[in-house]
């Protein structure tokens, strides 16, 4: 029997601005809880500063999903098919409740969760484009990395991990994991960084992410909506 509750899995990219206060908020969990940075080449510092505040960094090939089934693969070889898989952005901070929503989660018998989110910009249109992500995706089914899906760790093998995708990956994992139960929905929030839609722009953002979104449903490829993304 595991001596852990469950792991957190942070994929990582070129992220050394922001993971050691990520993992910073997560040191008071160790020890009931495994935090396994999994990073996809970082070319700065990200490694280096993870080790000393995670209890695993390993290396795997680029690309979130891969990440992250990676992430999971090292975890359930430490701790076996119990507990908990929780993934996190390593822009995201968890809340103080985290461990009280974990133990609701396993009680509820679902197989799957997200948190609601917060975006951490101060600008007015991000709070009502946070109130539009949680209530979509708790009508919906249909979560996204930024909330921090969690999963049974036996759920979360039977499902297969995460599709292999270059983008899309939450969304049709979301679809996948619908299929055994409907998800777990606290209304206790993540806090992840508005840095992208202030880099960017709001609105501009939110449109895209919508239009993404949309066509990803209608049938467009993931491949295509990577190319999209990053052009």
């Amino acid at each position: 029997m595991s001596n852990y509750l469950g792991a957190i899995v942070v994929p990582t990219f070129n992220e050394e601005s922001t993971i050691r206060e990520t993992l910073r908020n997560l040191q008071p969990l160790r020890g009931r809880w495994l935090v396994v940075v999994s990073d996809g080449g970082s070319t700065d510092h990200t490694r280096l500063l993870a080790k000393p505040l995670a209890d695993v960094v390993i290396e795997s090939e680029k690309g979130r999903a891969n990440q992250l089934n990676a992430g999971a693969t090292k975890a359930k070889r430490l701790m076996g098919e119990e507990g908990v898989l929780v993934f996190l952005h390593a822009d995201t901070q968890l809340p103080e409740s985290f461990e009280q929503v974990m133990a609701e989660f396993v009680r509820s018998g679902k197989d799957w969760g997200r948190f609601d989110v917060n975006l951490s910009g101060v600008q007015p249109t991000l709070r009502l484009i946070e109130w539009m992500m949680n209530h979509r995706s708790r009508l919906t089914g249909i979560a996204t990395g930024d909330q921090a899906m969690f999963f049974r760790t036996q759920a979360f093998t039977q499902l297969g991990g995460f599709p292999s995708m270059p983008l899309m990956e939450d969304v049709e994992m979301s679809r996948l994991a619908k299929r055994t139960s409907w998800p777990h929905c606290p209304t206790d929030r993540v806090v992840t960084s508005s840095r992208k839609w202030e880099r960017e722009g709001v609105i501009k953002t939110m449109v895209l992410m919508w239009f993404y979104r949309a066509a990803y449903f209608l049938g467009v490829s993931a491949n295509q909506i990577h190319r999209w993304y990053y052009r």
